[in-house]
């Protein structure tokens, strides 16, 4: 893909998908405007404006990661973990560094911070050299070598953090509390992470649409192959793309442990990863390699914040048992919605033969079960036959015209 190209990243401010995407956004929080019985967004625009921009900004930094990781035609699973891993050695070295003042909720001073740190940034480093040697060298695919780290880190994690414990403090302990002033004023002023993500979004713009970097990252993920060819060192690539994907974790990790005040790698970002990939698919990546933009993957991530936002104040209690559910629902809407073209040019069926029968109802239930659950039975019965009725048109019209 060259530059010339009208489809290129870079080429005009957003593409039809980005500019659809925040539309959506748009509607997304005028529904919840009207829906929300405290109307927050009414009376507190401001703490509401700053809630979602924290999260967005948290989410943000390590989509970043994915969406290059996605466009190189890879994939990291283990994002989640290495947020863990990232804030459980950013309190270890502070913790080794200046055990009495750690024990006492002193300041540990500006030297053991920024150890603390570059150790936090080093560790990813070193995780995305560790995916990129298994990818290359061990021939992995991505999928599996992502997926041994996604386990590993978290309990390697853990492991650093009793042992640390054990060592400089009075009793082992699965987690690490943090109270230097530098860490507590990154928490309290959201517009830092906030700034961070927009200027870590503006230099990963640069490299994916201005650099020849940007190039052979769109070519390795649109075919390895033929850049294998043309003269792309692909295993390099695949190294930048890997350590990228693993230190904007590692980056992510340290904001973690600032909003939280601790390190707990038991469940610090635990999950976290899927929901990178759902920013990144959902603002127009390919999982099949070489198609994706920041601005896509920033739109993504503010529409999944925003919807998340939107269930925690209209269900208010319990919101945060369905985050997993909307992230997957919004993920398989995104990619369908993408695939739709595809399905017309090719003369695909979304419901064909008998598997798309038995999947009319499948969808029905599904519906009307997620529906009853948060609104209640007889609104679940109404969205379920409303589905089926809607799945049946579709399937009758599909079978006319193909």
């Amino acid at each position: 893909m060259s530059p010339s190209d009208s489809s290129f990243p870079g080429r005009s401010l957003l593409r039809s998908s980005e500019w659809a995407l925040v539309l959506a956004i748009i509607l997304a929080v005028a529904i919840t405007a009207l829906i929300d019985a405290n109307h927050s967004y009414y009376f507190k625009p401001l703490e509401s404006a700053r809630d979602i921009a924290r999260n967005t900004a948290l989410l943000g930094i390590f989509a970043l990661g994915a969406t290059v990781v996605i466009i190189a035609g890879g994939i990291d699973l283990s994002a989640g973990s290495m947020i863990a891993l990232s804030g459980t050695v950013c309190a270890a070295t502070m913790l080794a560094l200046a055990p009495a003042e750690m024990i006492g909720f002193k300041p540990v001073g500006p030297l053991a911070v920024v150890t603390a740190i570059g150790a936090s940034l080093t560790a990813g480093f070193l995780v995305g050299t560790l995916h990129a040697w298994l990818v290359t060298s061990i021939r992995l695919p991505p999928f599996i070598a992502t997926l041994a780290t996604l386990v590993g880190l978290r309990s390697f994690a853990r492991a650093l953090c009793e042992s640390t414990t054990a060592s400089f403090t009075p009793t082992k302990s699965a987690l690490i509390n943090v109270y230097d002033p530098f860490f507590k004023t990154v928490r309290d002023n959201v517009w830092i992470s906030v700034a961070v993500f927009g200027v870590l979004a503006l230099f990963t713009w640069i490299i994916l649409t201005r650099t020849v970097l940007g190039r052979h990252l769109y070519a390795l993920g649109g075919n390895e192959q033929a850049a294998r060819l043309s003269g792309i060192r692909t295993d390099n690539i695949k190294w930048f793309a890997y350590c990228y994907g693993a230190m904007t974790a590692a980056l992510a990790g340290l904001f973690y442990v600032a909003n939280e005040s601790v390190a707990a790698p038991v469940n610090q970002g635990r999950g976290h990863e899927l929901n990178a990939i759902a920013a990144a698919v959902v603002g127009g990546c390919s999982l099949s390699g070489g198609i994706g933009s920041v601005p896509g993957t920033i739109l993504g991530a503010i529409f999944l914040r925003v919807v998340i936002d939107a269930v925690s104040k209209i269900i208010k209690t319990g919101a945060d048992v369905y985050e997993g559910l909307i992230v997957g629902i919004v993920v398989v809407i995104a990619v369908t919605l993408g695939q739709l073209g595809h399905f017309a040019a090719g003369g695909r069926r979304l419901l064909p033969g008998s598997l798309g029968l038995c999947a009319i109802p499948t969808l029905s239930i599904f519906c009307g079960m997620i529906i009853s659950m948060t609104a209640g039975a007889r609104v679940g019965l109404a969205s379920g036959l409303a589905a089926l009725v809607l799945l049946g048109i579709l399937r009758v019209w599909e079978s006319r015209r193909f």
